[in-house]
Order: structure tokens, then C-alpha cells, then sequence
């Protein structure tokens, strides 16, 4: 799938000149779909104001209420911050949420926390303890679900294109352990991953009604099989890898598969994002053909800004018609990077991607958990605006 016709090195083109760009990405008005050429990824940096109320809700001496007047603020000043960058994709910041995760699969009707959980090792001897989600009943999407007037929130606040973050359903394929699902409610899991395929669609079409055309799922159970550990210890349970990111991509397209035409739908892929540190490693190159060919989303956001990530070459299996969005600037340190040097990785990855089908953005959130990647929000600004300021040099894309 590889052309001179998709090289801006091959062509001769001057990727600082955007009349080129096609429509596939927005350039400077909310008319044509995302992704955009400057993205981020979802999650902000929780303020200390904001913290501290969660805490106190915890803990029972704050009321719901004046949690949520808390939460709207915070959102509303998020939504200023991300407007004032330039970013025309929207988020909520997953202020309401202690994490992308576990809020969302923990709301599906069925699933309970266990109370156990297992660890999982990050860079830097950093220990991330997973919960382990049991099933008490049914998988289904709640009939009053309070995400949907969160969403509501976010998009009555914003000029830009409120987008919605939700993980991935493949990613419920960890958290399940075979011993906590009761016989008595399912036979096996292939009845389980029918009604969260279920669960999931129901959610998507309530969202849709609620006016969301830009829906981001998290998939990093997909981007975990790069790993040749992770390799090694799913082998080591009799499972190969290649059947089991068969078995993921089943899941998430089941999920997918009866969205509108008015949705886009990207995913983002990463390999781990906990308190600056990282879980995994490895290329794309072990499940791009599969993944990138057969996974019925609308576009690709990829994790890209170092070493471990691989180089571009995977990407020659995205079909040409899908944007791809490059995670090039970290979300794990405060210093911005060069841009002559972002720049020329933009132009190496047009080799495989047309420049058309190109955006940049952090490789992944500034705090998937509440407690945070190691920056300040003046930090988080500052690389939002540079991916901005990144994209307008290469795409004119303001």
C-alpha cells in the first residue's frame, strides 16, 4: 500500500503548504468531520479544588450535588483552557470520572467491583493495581445513565466539537477472572461478550440521540499485544497472540455496529499511561495488518513519541481512506519538543499515510488516573497549544 503518490518526501511537496488538504480534516471550521489535525487525547489534569471535593464526597462530607457544581466549573474552565489553545475536539477532561476506565464499565447494568485486583508493572518499579470486575447479572446499558447528561453538559459549553472518551469493550477482556463469572447467569463468555456488544450499542445510539458525532474508544488490551512479554505471558495461558487480537477486534466491532452515520468513531491505541511511566513496548508491526484492516472505526490515534512506539512503517496497512493521528508530543514530561524535528517525523510518516490523513497530538492523556502524569497545567497548556501552533505550520489548519 506504499506509493510515491503517498510521500510528501517522494512528491515533492512542500508539507508547510495546505492547499493540498483535503476535507477529510477539519481546516478551520466545525463543518467537516474529525479527527482534526491538532488533537488531544481526552484526560486533564484534575485540579487540586477538584480532587479535594472528590475527596470529601468519598468520604461523605460533601454532597453530590456540591460535588457536581464543583465538577461544572472545573469543566467549564477545562473547556476555556482547551477553546483558547485552539483545539477544536472538545473534552470533558474525564473530570467526573477517578479514571477512563473502570467509571464507565463499572456503569454497564451487571458488572460489580470485586474488591480484588491485580498489579500491573510500569516503568520506574511504578505498580498499577487493576480492579477485577465481577458479573452479578446481566450485561446491559442502564435505562437512566448519567453520562448521557454529562455529555449534554460538555456540548452546551463548547463552540468546538464536543468529543466523548469511553474505553475501548475489548478492553473488559482483562478485567473479567473466568472463576467470577457465575454459571448461572452465563454459560460462557461468548454470551457475555453478546450482550456488552449489546450493552455498548445501546450506549452509542443514547449518545448519538444526546447529539454526539465524535466518540473516541481506548484500547490499550489491542495495543498490549506489541509486547513481546505480553506476548510471552498471554502464550504462556495457551493463547496466541494473533487469535486473541482476532478475538478483541470481534468485541470492539460488535460494539460498533450499528452506530450512525452522523458518528465518527476513532480509536486510540497506547501502551500504558500511569504517573508518567509506561507498561508496554513494541512496534505496531505485530498487529497492524489485522488491526489497521479490519477494525471498523473511522480513524487511528496512535501512540508515537519515543523509541518503544516502533517507526511509521506499520501504518502502510491503514486503508488509505482513514486519518491517522500521531501521538508525537509526550504527555509524560513538561518539555516541548523540537519542532523542525516533529516536523520531519510528520514527513517520514507521510511516506505510508497520505499528508492529507495526517494530525498530531500527545500520545495519550495527561492523567488517565486522577492522580496525574508529572506536570503542572501550565505544562498541559503549553503542549496543547504547541500541537496547535504544530499543525497551523504543516496544514494551516486554523
Amino acid at each position: 500500500k506504499i506509493d510515491a503518490g503517498t510521500s510528501a518526501a517522494a512528491s515533492g511537496r512542500n508539507i508547510l503548504d495546505p492547499s493540498h488538504c483535503s476535507e477529510a480534516f477539519d481546516m478551520g471550521t466545525n463543518s467537516r468531520r474529525p479527527p482534526f489535525h491538532a488533537e488531544h487525547i481526552g484526560s486533564l489534569l484534575r485540579p487540586k479544588r477538584l480532587l479535594e471535593a472528590r475527596q470529601q464526597w468519598r468520604e461523605g462530607t460533601l454532597p453530590k450535588s456540591e460535588l457536581r457544581a464543583v465538577e461544572d466549573q472545573c469543566i467549564l474552565d477545562a473547556v476555556a483552557m482547551q477553546e483558547q489553545a485552539g483545539l477544536k475536539g472538545v473534552t470533558d477532561g474525564d473530570f467526573r470520572r477517578d479514571d477512563w476506565l473502570m467509571d464507565f464499565l463499572l456503569g454497564l447494568d451487571g458488572f460489580r467491583d470485586s474488591g480484588k485486583s491485580f498489579e500491573v508493572p510500569f516503568s520506574g518499579d511504578v505498580v498499577y493495581r487493576a480492579p477485577i470486575m465481577r458479573v452479578v447479572d446481566k450485561i446491559a446499558w442502564p435505562s437512566e445513565d448519567s453520562t448521557v447528561a454529562d455529555f449534554e453538559f460538555l456540548a452546551a459549553q463548547t463552540r468546538g466539537t464536543a468529543k466523548l472518551c469511553i474505553p475501548a469493550p475489548a478492553m473488559a477482556y482483562t478485567m473479567i477472572a473466568p472463576q467470577r463469572l457465575r454459571t448461572e447467569i452465563y454459560s460462557d463468555f461468548d454470551e457475555l461478550w453478546s450482550d456488552l456488544g449489546r450493552a455498548y450499542r445501546d450506549s452509542i445510539a443514547a449518545y448519538a440521540a444526546a447529539g454526539c458525532t465524535y466518540l473516541q474508544i481506548d484500547d490499550v488490551n489491542s495495543a498490549s499485544l506489541t509486547d513481546p512479554g505480553r506476548q510471552a505471558f498471554w502464550r504462556s495461558l495457551g493463547r496466541e497472540p494473533e487469535e486473541l487480537l482476532r478475538a478483541l477486534i470481534e468485541i470492539n466491532n460488535a460494539a460498533l455496529a450499528s452506530r450512525p452515520s452522523t458518528m465518527t468513531v476513532v480509536v486510540h491505541l497506547c501502551r500504558g499511561n500511569f504517573k508518567s511511566q509506561w507498561a508496554g513496548e513494541g512496534g505496531y508491526e505485530a498487529v497492524a495488518e489485522q488491526y489497521f484492516s479490519t477494525l471498523d472505526v473511522d480513524g487511528f490515534l496512535l501512540e508515537y513519541d519515543d523509541e518503544r512506539s516502533g517507526g511509521f512503517e506499520p501504518l502502510r496497512f491503514v486503508p488509505r481512506d482513514k486519518p491517522v493521528v500521531l501521538g508525537i508530543v509526550t504527555s509524560k514530561r513538561p518539555e516541548l519538543e523540537n519542532q523542525d524535528a516533529l516536523k520531519r517525523r510528520i514527513d517520514e510518516a507521510s511516506r505510508y499515510v497520505s499528508i492529507d490523513n495526517l494530525g498530531i497530538s500527545p500520545q495519550c492523556g495527561f492523567a488517565s488516573t486522577h492522580h496525574g502524569n508529572l506536570l503542572t497545567e501550565d505544562d498541559e497548556r503549553r503542549k496543547l497549544q504547541y500541537i496547535v501552533e504544530v499543525a497551523e505550520e504543516v496544514w494551516g489548519a486554523r
